[in-house]
């Protein structure tokens, strides 16, 4: 058996500045990243970190949108690659190298990698590829859960006894730390929280890994009861935008669902994994109201759950796919409130224990909280509002 790496051994170090690089990763998020040399691991399509390269940043795990005309550059140099701008060094980079497993098959021929991919030292799957919103009037816009699927590089739905085979060999053979779990809505009366919950109990059984599983509010508060038996350590419970006429044009069938629907499955889903080991994305860049974006992170705070606040990313083939990421003088300021608040209740990426959170490689709201760059709410200065939303070409229903 395969020692799994320490976080060194992995690329997962402390960087000596931890605020320029969170102002580096800020800025690298907005504008992508100028690749001229190689870069082995990239995700294309699908429900996670799409169109990104995945990178270690001065020991920083991070996924950075490739561009063309991005003023920040990935170069070869004397100590491996770097990024420059206008010449200068900035930062040392390590590549992520193809994951072993990935060149394994199940006994049925399937490519492990058509199962569960490795974000950077993270498991991850889409238990179920399909989404009962998928091309409907109620699709997410920024979503592309079946890109992927269209495209063939993964299958529909996973079983609980493939996911455990590969995540053995993800453990084993390159050092996964977690895994991340998450499924497309059904219109089942769980919402599909069950059978990825199933899956999860197989991945930790089989591993001794902690897992996250994601899924949308179940119908059925005592829903969350049955995710808790079997075994998980935390739950991913998704609004996306905590401004409602946002939600209402983006994700038509969570505006349906209501936000404080979310905040009373949040509670309850506290009650049972505990304070930080719930949460949910707040995508910065969609057009929202700032400050209620700040007032309604420290509410969910204030109750156990960690916002994982993280800025836009368009993908490619979605119906948000010309939307452009947010400046860094944008996102800032809320990582910065944001920031504070978690401090303040002693949350972090370490009390996530798994999943998106625990990862972090989407944001700079980990580096933010640890640079101590976060000030009271009051003093943190105004956010600037966003440039208005994009009109989203929606698919037929």
């Amino acid at each position: 058996m395969v020692e799994a790496p320490n976080d060194a051994a992995s690329g997962r170090t402390e960087p000596t500045d931890i605020a320029g690089v969170a102002q580096l990763i800020m800025d690298l998020q907005a504008v992508g990243l100028r690749i001229d040399t190689e870069l082995e691991t990239t995700r294309r399509g699908g429900a996670g970190p799409s169109d990104s390269g995945m990178l270690w940043i001065e020991g920083v795990p991070v996924t950075v949108p490739p561009s063309s005309t991005s003023p920040y550059r990935l170069r070869a140099d004397d100590d491996g690659q770097s990024i420059y701008r206008d010449g200068v060094k900035l930062a040392s980079v390590s590549g992520t190298s193809r994951p072993r497993f990935y060149d394994l098959t199940t006994a049925d021929g399937i490519p492990y990698h058509q199962i569960a991919l490795l974000h950077l030292d993270s498991l991850a799957s889409t238990v179920v590829q399909v989404c009962n919103y998928w091309g409907t009037s109620d699709q997410c816009g920024f979503c592309g859960i079946e890109l992927s699927l269209d495209a063939g590089r993964t299958i529909a739905k996973k079983t609980p006894e493939m996911l455990a085979e590969v995540a053995v060999a993800a453990k084993e053979l390159d050092g996964a730390v977690d895994a991340t779990l998450t499924t497309g809505s059904s219109a089942a009366p769980d919402r599909g929280a069950l059978y990825v919950s199933r899956c999860g109990q197989a991945v930790k059984e089989a591993t001794g890994l902690p897992v996250e599983v994601q899924f949308e509010p179940p119908r059925r508060l005592e829903i969350l009861d049955q995710v808790h038996d079997t075994g998980v350590d935390a739950v991913g419970i998704h609004v996306e935008t905590f401004d409602p006429a946002v939600l209402q044009r983006v994700a038509p069938g969570k505006f349906r669902t209501g936000i404080e629907t979310y905040f009373r499955t949040w509670e309850r889903a506290v009650q049972l994994f505990g304070e930080g080991r719930v949460s949910t994305y707040v995508i910065l860049g969609m057009g929202e109201d700032p400050e209620l974006t700040v007032e309604m992170c420290k509410r969910a705070v204030d109750i156990g759950v960690y916002p994982f606040v993280v800025p836009f990313r368009p993908v490619a083939g979605s119906l948000m796919a010309d939307l452009p990421a947010p400046s860094r003088e944008y996102t800032e300021p809320i990582y910065r409130k944001v920031a504070a608040f978690l401090s303040e209740r002693g949350l972090g990426a370490d009390t996530a224990v798994a999943g998106c959170a625990r990862c972090q490689a989407c944001s700079a709201l980990n580096l933010v909280q640890q640079a101590g760059a976060a000030s009271p709410c009051g003093s943190a200065g105004q956010v600037e509002a966003t440039p208005p939303l994009l009109q989203i070409g929606r698919r037929p229903a």
